[in-house]
């Protein structure tokens, strides 16, 4: 017996063809994602394979934060649900999930396989079995208001300390001539995965390491790490505001794109929203990579992205896994690129002359992804999400003035330790 969808899954939509195909047609399930215009991207790609192939997707929209739909997707998977064929995944997630996902191997040529970022398939892959097919890569980067730096001869922030700077400068100036809507930083401060994603930056970039390093030991606890954390605690109240500790990435975006926040921390995604034709801020945005920590740092972006998976109780395993290579392919990859500013995963689109005309970011892109920082994934295998937790509320407890960057991430030290079993994830 099938179980009733939850009721967080706020959409649904049916596409498709009614175009006749050899087989009889069947109607697949895959459950997009809904941050910008990801779910009108994931159905026009739906669209397209239900043309081709004669068969119908419908579409259901998860929640927005990645932990929310991480516990969502948990609950069906536990069930044996075979409502949901295809799920879009999270990079960090195929050890999470895997026992429940389909080995893609056997039903995805090992050429277009190759044509892939390795890592991105090594990431993928758990106990020898491809568990997802990489989609979109994303980094995070730095938008900034161009015409308020020109407006206030400021040149683009290469640390952290000058982009607290630049923004306060900003603000003083323009609350002086009656901009008071204006705050200098937004990013995401919320208490859940994008606040990991901010906090490793910060504290990657300071030197501080990885939070749990590739042979398992625990590393957050160090003086770049504090330093990192105080930093970031410093903007909140001043050039961030206090609000910014609810916001995840389209909270942030909404006040930037509206005009109100000269900086804001965000994935690729922003992009092409923010130079959309209804955009306050359409040709005033500039991006670049996320600054340093200073003397000693480097610039550091989390590696992100998102998969697709084939549920492993899919009545239509194979069918499902089609779907997966049509969405993965280069065409429709490009195509998402084009419109939504979405990352390709294949190295080749990234020397695509017609693809860098269309979109010239990629050039700079293609080198942040490769110097980019993973999260502790791999190692912590099944017990990341856990991970996660303890660091973004230890830096959560931080930002809001709970307890001091060292207090916080000592505490959090001594909790993995814990969960750890001595450095034996």
């Amino acid at each position: 017996m099938k179980l009733t969808p939850p009721s967080c899954l706020l959409a649904l939509l049916i596409v498709g063809s009614a175009l006749p195909s050899k087989a009889p047609a069947e109607t697949l399930t895959i459950a997009c994602g809904a941050v910008g215009i990801e779910y009108r991207l994931c159905r026009e790609g739906a669209e397209a394979w239900g043309r081709r192939t004669g068969h119908q997707v419908r579409l259901v929209q998860s929640p927005n934060l990645s932990n929310n739909r991480l516990g969502l997707f948990q609950q069906m998977l536990a069930s044996g649900s075979s409502d949901v064929d295809v799920f879009q995944i999270d990079v960090i997630w195929p050890g999470i999930l895997g026992a429940h996902l389909v080995d893609l191997r056997p039903y995805v040529d090992s050429e277009r396989l190759a044509g892939h970022y390795p890592a991105l398939i090594a990431n993928n892959t758990v106990g020898g079995e491809l568990k997802a097919l990489p989609w979109f890569v994303d980094v995070g980067l730095l938008y900034y208001r161009r015409d308020l730096l020109e407006a206030h001869g400021l040149a683009v922030p290469e640390t952290w300390t000058a982009l607290g700077e630049a923004a306060r400068t900003v603000l003083e100036a323009e609350r002086a001539a009656g901009n008071t809507r204006l705050t200098g930083y937004v990013f995401q401060a919320r208490a859940y995965e994008g606040l990991t994603c901010n906090a490793l930056e910060w504290i990657d970039s300071f030197g501080g390491g990885s939070v749990v390093e590739a042979d398992g030991s625990i590393s957050l606890n160090n003086p770049q790490a504090v330093r990192a954390l105080e930093t970031a605690a410093a903007w909140i109240g001043s050039v961030a505001p206090r609000g910014v500790l609810t916001y995840g990435e389209e909270d942030a975006r909404g006040v930037f794109q509206s005009g109100n926040a000269v900086f804001m921390r965000n994935w690729p995604y922003a992009w092409a929203l923010i130079n959309g034709a209804d955009s306050p801020v359409r040709g005033r945005v500039g991006v670049t990579s996320l600054p340093s920590g200073g003397a000693g740092g480097r610039h550091s972006a989390t590696l992100g992205g998102w998969g697709l998976a084939v549920s492993r109780y899919s009545e239509h395993p194979a069918l499902a896994a089609d779907l997966i290579d049509h969405l993965t392919g280069p065409k429709e990859q490009a195509r998402r690129a084009i419109a939504g500013a979405f990352n390709p995963t294949l190295p080749a689109l990234y020397r695509d002359p017609a693809l860098l005309a269309a979109q010239p970011l990629l050039a700079d892109l293609a080198q942040a992804v490769e110097r980019a920082v993973a999260r502790p994934s791999t190692v912590t295998g099944e017990r990341y999400n856990r991970v996660s937790t303890i660091f973004w509320n230890a830096v959560h407890d931080t930002l809001s003035g709970k307890a001091s960057a060292g207090e916080s991430l000592a505490a959090a030290e001594r909790r993995l330790r814990r969960l750890s079993r001595g450095g034996r994830w």
